[in-house]
């Protein structure tokens, strides 16, 4: 991981095609602005991991949807 210090106004490159310039800092909050190509997906972490949780619960009510059909076709054919 690479940490740097950064000014208002001033930016990083990360290749040649993408930019990362801090346009407002402080009270605890740092604003930047990101110029990508619009192939380059950007999305913030706290979203990420929230579709990552809310994948991981749908796949466990799936298997318990299945599996409640199951415990009701057994029960149905007793």
């Amino acid at each position: 991981m690479l940490i740097l210090q950064r000014k208002e106004g001033e930016s990083i490159k990360i290749g040649d095609s993408i930019e990362v310039r801090i346009v407002e800092a402080g009270n605890g909050i740092v604003k930047i602005a990101i110029d990508a190509p619009k192939d380059i997906s950007i999305i913030r972490s706290e979203l990420l991991t929230a579709a990552n949780v809310n994948k991981e619960s749908a796949e466990q009510h799936s298997d318990l949807a299945i599996l409640k059909k199951f415990a009701e076709s057994s029960i149905k054919k007793k």
